[in-house]
């Protein structure tokens, strides 16, 4: 399958922030993420991690698929 984009929160920002990653569908609402964190940022979800993800509509009125918790 191809690649998609989601989007993981960052962590320590003080406010929300989400950083746009590729990621490798798993079926349902699972998704592999593929994109390294960069340096300087956290996530709470690395490279490698089976995350699971929900629609949402963000401040500017942009939709997109956000991690919201790990798959064991």
């Amino acid at each position: 399958m191809n690649a998609v984009q989601i989007y993981v929160p960052l962590l320590d920002e003080g406010t929300d922030v989400w950083r746009p990653v590729q990621a490798r569908p798993l079926g349902g609402d699972e998704f592999e993420i593929l994109d390294l964190e960069p340096p300087g940022e956290r996530w709470p979800f690395q490279s490698g991690s089976r995350v699971r993800c929900r629609m949402k509509v963000f401040s500017g009125g942009e939709r997109g698929l956000v991690a919201y918790e790990s798959v064991e």
